[in-house]
């Protein structure tokens, strides 16, 4: 046998609301009822907003409704319907604007006009900035002074006075940003600096030895945007040309610094490396251990003695005057010193990401 279970109350299916057929006592009540609206707080406006000016508003369906009315009354309908929908709009805009005049006015009064103002939020230094004033620092310390220079380059001091060679890698489309291309005279192409060494040559152009100096700002290479390179980024380059200046010389200065920038207990290793404008080279690693991670080495500079085309470049003597250059980017040590693990976030302009450096 079938049990008898209670039926649960019938809900009608919503329909869509037709249009109705606007006319003159519709059109007075609803002028009446705006007319007399308690608009007062922010949700009695934004109702306001809802019942006579949004899509589904009640005016919204009398100018719908125009068309059922007889055709000698359309143009009278249609002109007290405009005047309807302005007055709406009348009271809802200047009750907005009552309604924010009272908010500047609680914001500003005090009871005490004597009193100081409330502080706004403190603003805090951008990471990169952070590192890049402790490196620069730091150098002041070893006897350094700044130079600097444009960041759009001629070929000369960017790659040749470099010892670039015209086949090198670096000159190729891939890897540096043409502003001019010229294919039948290479010397005229101009290009976003792919280094802050060009600075070093107008230095050397500019100042006969001794110079002592380090070089930093933004540069430019023509990478694919990931987690760890971005189209651009900041060097600190160093230079110092002078007599009887060596390898030692080179290494002392490097391991100073670092043990300023990481601590005297910095365990680092330096090994041989390749640039076209040093000679010998070498390489600076570091040993990094971060919370839980297993330690690492990781390279955080290059450098080496000056090669003599370059020297030649700019009219020193290398016979009478030696040098070393160094270079290092503010980024691997800027995301080493704080653990950041993507490039992108120093560049995102995130408030939440930057408030986390104080």
């Amino acid at each position: 046998m079938f049990e008898s279970v209670p039926l649960e109350p019938f809900t009608p299916l919503p329909v869509a609301i037709c249009p109705v057929m606007a006319n003159i006592s519709d059109i007075e009540k609803v002028k009446n009822d705006i007319s007399t609206y308690n608009l007062d707080t922010e949700e009695a406006v934004e109702a306001f907003r809802l019942t006579y000016l949004s899509r589904k508003g009640i005016i919204t369906e009398l100018l719908a409704g125009i068309g059922k009315a007889e055709p000698q009354d359309r143009a009278r309908l249609g002109k007290e319907l405009n005047a309807l929908k302005q007055l709406a709009k009348t009271r809802f805009d200047e009750a907005k604007a009552a309604l924010s005049a009272g908010k500047t006015a609680d914001i500003t009064a005090t009871d005490d006009p004597t009193l100081p103002p409330p502080p706004f939020p403190a603003g805090s230094t951008h990471p990169l900035s952070q590192t890049l004033e402790e490196i620069k620092n730091i150098f002041y310390r070893l006897g350094f002074t700044i130079a600097d220079g444009p960041e759009m380059e001629d070929d000369f001091h960017n790659f040749t006075a470099l010892n670039f060679p015209p086949e090198h890698p670096a000159r190729d489309m891939q890897d540096t940003f043409f502003i001019r291309k010229d294919e039948e005279d290479p010397s005229r192409d101009l290009v976003l600096r792919t280094h802050t060494s060009p600075v070093q040559i107008r230095l050397m152009k500019e100042q006969k030895p001794p110079v002592r100096a380090i070089m930093p700002g933004r540069v430019y290479r023509n990478e694919s945007i990931t987690a760890k390179s971005y189209c651009l980024f900041h060097q600190v380059e160093g230079l110092y040309v002078d007599k009887n200046v060596n390898l030692a010389d080179l290494k002392h200065t490097l391991i100073t610094f670092a043990g300023h920038l990481f601590g005297k207990n910095l365990k680092y290793r330096i090994r041989p490396s390749f640039f076209p404008f040093t000679e010998p080279s070498l390489e600076m690693d570091i040993w990094w251990e971060t919370g839980n991670r297993p330690g690492q080495w990781m390279e955080i500079l290059g450098a080496g003695m000056v090669h003599p085309n370059v020297l030649k470049s700019v009219d020193i003597d290398p016979e009478v005057w030696t040098g070393f250059a160094f270079g290092m980017g503010v980024e691997r040590i800027t995301m080493s010193r704080y653990e950041i693990d993507d490039i992108r976030l120093l560049y995102d302009n995130d408030v939440r990401f930057l408030n986390q450096f104080p």
